[in-house]
């Protein structure tokens, strides 16, 4: 079942209904434009989308045949949106689809069962010591998988999931202030409006872990976040695995600045070819709906990152091997780009690729050989907003009169993310 879920209680129920109805949860991203949802809803041929009225409008749009199914809000609006202490029964198969970029750029449905996210939910709950009285705030999308493991890790331990909507500083500065909130998912943008709205006042002693991930932290952020005392615990993962790959507790952060720490229980890690990193275990999704293993033949899940193990069995994470740009936690393929770019008529050439950027750890960059009279850049900006969703949306812009390359005749990607790095950001 495809299901558009608020960060509501009411999306909160679903997540926890529809595998308790026997169906298989999709969980689909509102901010896609109405092509990205047609293509995405074409690859998962749902027999039902689930959603509030005016998403399941937008639904029946991209795809008007299949049925629809209204989400409805739940009673008493001035209720508190927490949740929840539902028990998790033993259970067995697939639980969820969850969205992902794969090689060509358009979003994959990965296959991730209730022992994936069990597995994780127990792992995580003992790295970070969550405990039946905690409060955990999620920022993160329900579609995301960091949002969707995070109810089903309360759900697990038995503790409460905190929901409030779209994030807000002023919201969460609430919650940990006035409504005892131990715990908070972020991505760094979030860290650093948290920090700047508190003028960076240490958090309450009730707050035991900030867990920051989906993007690279900024070494600046991260020490301002310690020098407020925050209890910053930094994680890598990615979908296929559920979430958390490694996660370092804060007193371990405090220690190592940067560190994503250990694997979290019965997680195997290892570094490949060129430093790649390597993953196994109960986390591990068995693969994407399309039938395609997520492991390569020898058992391994190839992430595409490049990281280092120190003497103590501790993961840092040095950049990734792949072109996938992570934009505030959002994984943008640099194809799928380049193909919204060269549908209008009057570009010639176009690559896309990360640019580093303080706030969301990276933005799209777009380097861009147009025709004679061709757009200029505010008519690329409008072209781009009718097909493609905001963080894959180029930031940055180099428009040029041919494109550098290397010897073998490739686009020299390295002088361009410098040409980009360089440029303004996008309005």
């Amino acid at each position: 079942m495809a299901a558009f879920l608020p960060r509501r209680p009411a999306g909160l129920a679903a997540v926890h209904g529809v595998p308790r109805a026997g169906a298989v949860l999709a969980p689909l991203q509102h901010g896609w434009t109405g092509r990205e949802l047609a293509g995405y809803l074409r690859r998962l041929d749902p027999d039902l989308i689930l959603g509030p009225p005016a998403a399941l409008e937008r639904a029946g749009e991209a795809d008007p045949e299949t049925p629809r199914l209204e989400l409805r809000p739940e009673k008493g609006g001035g209720a508190p949106a927490d949740a929840c202490d539902l028990p998790v029964e033993a259970a067995s198969g697939d639980h969820s689809l969850i969205a992902t970029s794969g090689s060509t750029g358009t979003p994959r449905p990965v296959r991730l069962t209730w022992e994936n996210h069990l597995a994780s939910a127990r792992a995580v709950a003992g790295r970070l010591e969550l405990r039946p009285d905690d409060r955990w705030y999620a920022s993160l999308s329900l579609a995301h998988v960091g949002g969707l493991s995070a109810a089903v890790r309360a759900a697990a331990v038995g503790s409460s999931v905190v929901l409030r909507g779209d994030f807000d500083a002023r919201t969460l500065d609430r919650l940990v202030t006035e409504e005892r909130v131990t715990h908070a998912s972020l991505v760094p943008v979030m860290l650093r409006r948290l920090l700047d709205l508190r003028d960076d006042r240490s958090l309450p002693a009730s707050v035991r872990a900030v867990l920051v991930g989906g993007a690279a932290t900024p070494s600046a952020l991260l020490e301002r976040a310690l020098a407020a005392d925050v209890p910053a615990a930094l994680t890598y993962g990615l979908t296929e695995a559920c979430s958390q790959v490694a996660t370092a507790p804060p007193e371990l952060v405090r220690r190592k600045p940067g560190t994503a720490g250990p694997p979290l229980s019965g997680v195997r890690l290892r570094l490949g070819e060129d430093d790649e990193i390597l993953v196994r275990g109960p986390t591990v999704s068995p693969g994407y709906l399309d039938g395609a293993a997520v492991t390569s033949d020898d058992g391994w899940l190839h992430t595409g990152d490049a990281g280092r193990v120190d003497g103590d069995g501790d993961l840092r994470v040095t950049g990734r091997l792949s072109e996938r740009i992570v934009t505030g936690g959002t994984t943008v393929h640099p194809a799928e780009v380049e193909e919204a770019l060269r549908a209008h008529s009057g570009v010639r050439e176009a690559v896309a690729l990360g640019v580093p950027s303080e706030e969301w750890g990276e933005v799209v960059g777009a380097a861009v050989v147009t025709a004679d009279d061709g757009p200029g850049r505010e008519q690329l900006e409008r072209h781009c907003r009718q097909r493609l969703s905001t963080p894959r949306r180029p930031r940055r812009w180099a428009l040029l009169d041919e494109l550098p390359r290397l010897p073998s005749g490739k686009p020299d990607r390295e002088r361009l993310r410098r040409m980009l790095a360089e440029g303004e950001d996008a309005a």
